[in-house]
């Protein structure tokens, strides 16, 4: 790694734009480590985040190749609303029979793909700040992931005083979901970038009822079976 090139304020920039930027990460996190063991939270935090910052770089390496792929979006919006809708509705990590080793590499495993579809539109801003210093990006979000657990846990700490933020937080997600397929470039085409972005709010509010709308009809579906 080059130090010499390095710079302070830079590097305070990449941290402070990738604090902003992962509210929504530390969102996921939390949502998807609140039902580990207390032992083991910490640890699916860190390496949630740990993921989260690698994915961040590499993507930020690749980043208009990979924006510019067409359906791309479209896809990674979908896999987030499943994403989502599962956070609610899949209980079975809760479950006595689903070992502790499972339940913490199924918390990473949902971290790691919620946040390689979210990290696509974050990482320009990033780019744009650390502009060709590999040194500088790499830096910085890795002097990020303690901030980000931090984020993690306060959201944890209040997911388990208002449980209704579960909801709120999957909705959040939906909402992601439904700007990101509406901004897949082959969605542009279809519908032309003015359409587009006159229907952006409608998009983002159907991606968040959506994911409430079906998370809640098979919580009680399973309710049902239960009964």
């Amino acid at each position: 790694m080059d130090f010499s090139s390095l710079s302070l304020v830079g590097i305070v920039q990449v941290i402070w734009i990738n604090i902003i930027l992962s509210g929504d990460n530390a969102v996921v996190i939390a949502l998807a480590c609140r039902a580990l063991p207390e032992r083991q939270r910490l640890i699916g935090m860190v390496l949630g985040a740990g993921v989260a910052i690698l994915l961040r770089v590499i993507f930020t390496l690749f980043v208009a190749t990979l924006l510019d792929m067409p359906f791309l979006r479209l896809i990674g919006g979908l896999l987030l609303l499943w994403i989502a809708i599962k956070l609610i509705a899949d209980d079975s990590h809760d479950g006595d029979e689903i070992k502790a080793s499972d339940q913490l590499w199924y918390a990473v495993r949902t971290v790691a793909i919620a946040d390689a579809v979210m990290s696509l539109d974050n990482v320009l801003a990033i780019a744009a700040v650390a502009k060709d210093n590999t040194t500088m990006l790499v830096m910085g979000l890795v002097i990020s992931i303690p901030l980000i657990v931090a984020g993690a846990s306060i959201i944890m700490k209040l997911l388990e005083k208002l449980p209704i933020l579960i909801w709120a937080g999957a909705a959040l997600l939906g909402w992601l979901a439904g700007d990101m397929m509406l901004h897949d470039p082959m969605t542009i085409k279809v519908l032309g970038s003015e359409f587009a972005h006159r229907i952006e709010l409608p998009a983002e509010i159907v991606g968040a009822v959506l994911v409430v709308a079906i998370a809640y009809l098979m919580k009680r579906r399973e309710a049902r079976a239960a009964a």
